[in-house]
């Protein structure tokens, strides 16, 4: 058996990231299928979700597999992720047990965990899906943890749909308001599948305090250089949005601020002028607009834009359910073919 996970796209090349692109738009057009007949997932949500979960859910219903959805703390037990701790606290059991267990019931395992916004040195670790991955015998998927690549994915596929050939396509990443600090997952991701895909992308956001962490910096940047692309830090709204050909928002709270959010709240609240609005967009090269869902309107971005033609926030989130299917039917194939 060769055992792979789906944790980061980074651990993927671009010809096998087309290839699932690829294996979507044909679920697309043809949704159903038999790559999980008798094979079972195990979905579990230690954060809430809609998307995530009944895309999930009706994806491998729809090849013909079963998901089990698990809430640890809720309708399962709590879960200890920390090497060599003392469980005497609320956490009834060890991952090391529970993605054993869980490998010998299921063929897949899909993991939501985000951080727990304290101490960034030890969320960026991403330390409960690498644990699933360390201990389970099984494929492990990342649901969302501090990067999203199933987002990427259908991401990725919208801007395909809509925009052709990627390649030299002018990219904005722009940071948004939002009344709480948000993770930084979908922010990662979409840097990190829009520099693979060969865009010239701009991170946009208020000072440098919001620039993402160095890790996902660098990764862009060999990205870009790999794959014919671009990467440029902007804190000026018009230069970066004048000639886009994508515009992707999202809320982030500043990593050299995390933990202390009431200290950062201050800043965020100056740049509420950061809402994604129909002049922002009218400096566009007719630009295409998407946002991972939820969204808070007005507050992110303006009705005006979430209902112009131009928006493609619902056909990026359509597409959750055939690029998680790619995935599933991906992972369920290469664990499949015998040992080499």
């Amino acid at each position: 058996m060769t055992l792979r996970h789906f944790i980061t796209t980074q651990d993927w090349s671009r010809a096998e990231i087309d290839a699932l692109l690829d294996q979507a738009a044909a679920f697309k057009r043809s949704p159903a299928g038999a790559q999980l007949a008798g094979k079972s997932i195990a979905l579990l949500f230690f954060n809430p979700s809609m998307r995530t979960r009944s895309s999930f859910e009706l994806g491998a219903f729809q090849l013909g597999g079963h998901a089990v959805v698990l809430a640890p703390g809720k309708d399962a037990w709590p879960i200890e992720f920390e090497a060599g701790s003392l469980m005497d606290g609320d956490a009834e059991e060890h991952v090391a047990e529970v993605a054993r267990v869980l490998s010998r019931y299921v063929d897949m395992i899909a993991v939501r965990a985000f951080p727990k916004f304290r101490d960034w040195a030890v969320d960026r670790e991403d330390r409960a899906i690498k644990a699933f991955a360390t201990y389970a015998t099984v494929p492990v998927i990342n649901m969302e943890t501090i990067t999203h690549p199933c987002q990427e994915l259908a991401h990725a596929l919208a801007l395909r749909e809509h925009l052709g050939e990627l390649r030299g396509r002018k990219y904005v990443l722009t940071w948004t308001y939002h009344p709480k600090p948000l993770n930084t997952a979908v922010a990662n991701s979409a840097l990190l599948i829009a520099t693979k895909m060969g865009m010239d992308v701009t991170l946009l956001c208020p000072t440098p305090d919001y620039v993402l962490d160095d890790r996902y910096i660098e990764s862009g940047r060999l990205n870009a250089e790999q794959n014919g692309g671009s990467l440029k830090i902007s804190h000026d709204i018009e230069s970066a949005y004048r000639d886009a050909d994508a515009v992707y928002a999202k809320s982030w709270g500043a990593l050299p601020y995390f933990g202390r959010w009431d200290a950062e709240k201050p800043i965020r609240e100056a740049h509420r002028h950061f809402i994604v609005d129909a002049s922002k967009m009218a400096l566009t090269n007719g630009a295409v607009f998407s946002h991972c869902l939820p969204l808070r309107r007005n507050v992110k971005a303006t009705d005006a834009v979430m209902d112009a033609p131009y928006c493609i926030a619902i056909d990026e989130a359509e597409n959750r359910l055939h690029v998680q299917k790619a995935v599933m039917a991906t992972l369920a194939a290469q664990a499949a073919e015998p040992a080499r």
